[in-house]
């Protein structure tokens, strides 16, 4: 059995799948988080910030794996540089980090944090693993929400997702944790790919609203990327189970 496993992010939106799958394989699993926690079982609590790299080194010490959830709409790459100088410092054995698909191809600044991560963690001399996703359905559904809050919903032409489930990812995540290191694994996404407005129309319909919907042009590189498919996965690449309309359905009913 594997030694201490630090997870960052442990408590968001995918680290509530993996913590508990970490636990019930017999792995000693220790969070970090930037408020303190009570003990639970089979899980320590410690305190850090990831980004100011405060109480980083303690969390790190005496772990053999690390789990790198953590993550925001900026400082990706801060927050990783802190972790990965004090995981090799600590001697860490491996380290397991969780991107995006694409994250090298959409000049958007969520993408190149994620980009400018990765090569951090590959560069950081410690055994590591990179699963890159797609979008989680928990976005997606953030997504719609928010856009169908308009009397209008724009929706830019040609754009594609292929949103995987959370739990999926996560039953992934905790195959690798529990491996060797493997470097750049194959990405991971969910079953079915859909245009945006689809994707809008089955929340409306799940949630018996009714919006137009105005078809807009997504300008610059980063529209023609989507155009071009760049944020999915093809050629046999390994997929999810859950589909969007299970999710919609176990969310909204």
């Amino acid at each position: 059995m594997t030694g201490t496993i630090l997870v960052t992010g442990g408590t968001g939106t995918l680290g509530r799948h993996v913590v508990p799958l970490l636990v019930a394989a017999g792995a000693k699993v220790r969070l970090l988080s930037r408020n303190p926690h009570e003990p639970a079982e089979g899980i320590e609590y410690v305190t850090g910030d990831l980004l100011k790299g405060e109480g980083v080194a303690a969390a790190v010490d005496g772990a053999e794996t690390v789990l790198h959830l953590a993550g925001g709409p900026k400082g990706d790459d801060v927050a990783t540089a802190n972790l990965m100088d004090a995981a090799a410092r600590a001697a860490v054995g491996h380290i397991v980090y969780i991107s995006v698909i694409a994250a090298d191809a959409i000049p958007l600044g969520y993408f190149r944090a994620k980009a400018d991560a990765e090569q951090i963690v590959t560069g950081s001399g410690v055994p590591w693993t990179t699963l890159r996703a797609a979008q989680f359905h928990d976005l997606v559904l953030n997504a719609v929400r928010t856009l169908t809050k308009l009397p209008v919903v724009p929706i830019p032409g040609g754009v594609r997702l292929q949103p995987v489930d959370a739990r999926d990812v996560a039953a992934r995540l905790a195959e690798l944790v529990l491996d060797q290191p493997a470097g750049r694994v194959p990405d991971l996404a969910g079953p079915r790919v859909y245009d945006l407005a689809e994707l809008v129309r089955t929340y409306l319909h799940a949630t018996g609203k009714r919006r137009p919907l105005l078809p807009v042009r997504m300008p610059g590189k980063a529209g023609k990327v989507y155009r071009a498919g760049a944020n999915m996965t093809f050629d046999g690449a390994p997929v999810g189970t859950r589909t969007w309309e299970e999710f919609l359905t176990e969310q909204i009913g």
